[in-house]
């Protein structure tokens, strides 16, 4: 799948996913309104939208069409925009910019940042335990998936492990165990609720294997190119400040493998992307092209 196809198709998903989000997330107008101001303040100011768009894909190529996956695509959006507040408080990374805006506890207030959090998360299951085109045994299974991938196994557990990493020196299975939780749950979960929506509870055919292996060598691709960006990236590209991970000597990829070794690694990975898809036709295309688009992207 060519570059403009792939540029369409995350346009698409991501008008698809700002359009639900911004008509589902509670108004400003409705008390308490700072709150509310936070949630949407922090969810619609911009973003690439990957994960959604990662959702929407798997649907596609399990069969589907990519508007069935917008309520798993949302949920796992609100989890994501939750964990980068919290991730940008003076207690955890201390951001002032987050897509080359102020971050929430900067437009607000802290103690506003942190339960903006709060509700996002809580959003996110009550969103995908209420959505009606689906049945009940997938609400529970996607609630199940979703949940594991952003607790203390997933994605919490991995910012936690990455919180006392900073200044240490990580071996290179540390760092992927650590990625894998903190970036990597949540990708993985995309790609499995995505399929979810479509099959309901249904698994066991042997693509579900296929796209695990896909959603694993994604979720870590993602990791190294946004390491490598730290370092090549340009500020107003990025939307956050070049260098900012060095700057903490925090454990990336090429402060390990060195800057070469992160782009073949980065390739190795991308293989990785292809090879899992090999069974698939065209219906798959849209999760090639997401694969060409993480580890090319300049943002």
């Amino acid at each position: 799948m060519h570059h403009a196809s792939t540029g369409d198709f995350l346009a698409t998903c991501a008008s698809l996913t700002d359009d639900a989000l911004a008509r589902r997330l509670p108004d400003e107008t409705i008390e308490p309104r700072r709150l509310h101001g936070a949630m949407r303040y922090s969810v619609l100011g911009g973003g690439k939208r990957i994960r959604p768009a990662l959702a929407m894909a798997a649907a596609t190529a399990v069969g589907g069409q990519p508007a069935q996956a917008l309520v798993a695509a949302c949920a796992v959006e609100l989890i994501h925009a939750y964990s980068l507040i919290h991730d940008d408080l003076p207690a955890m990374d201390d951001d002032e910019l987050r897509r080359g805006r102020p971050t929430t506890h900067i437009q607000y207030d802290e103690a506003t940042a942190i339960l903006a959090g709060d509700a996002l998360q809580a959003l996110a299951f009550e969103w995908l335990s209420t959505d009606p085109s689906l049945t009940a045994e997938a609400r529970l299974a996607m609630v199940q998936r979703l949940a594991s991938a952003s607790g203390s196994t997933g994605m919490v557990g991995g910012q936690a492990i990455d919180l006392g990493a900073v200044g240490q020196r990580l071996s290179l299975d540390d760092l992927e165990q650590m990625h894998r939780r903190k970036t990597g749950a949540l990708i993985e979960a995309s790609v499995q609720l995505g399929v979810l929506s479509v099959e309901g509870a249904s698994a066991g055919n042997s693509h579900h294997e296929h796209l695990a292996h896909y959603a694993r060598a994604i979720g870590l691709a993602f990791q190294v190119q946004d390491d490598l960006l730290d370092i090549e990236g340009d500020t107003s590209v990025i939307g956050k400040p070049q260098g900012s991970d060095q700057a903490r000597s925090k454990p990336t990829y090429p402060a390990l493998m060195g800057v070469d070794g992160a782009r073949d690694y980065l390739a190795t990975l991308l293989q990785q992307c292809r090879q899992s898809l090999a069974d698939f036709g065209p219906e798959a295309d849209a999760l090639r092209g997401m694969a060409e688009f993480v580890v090319s992207r300049r943002y």
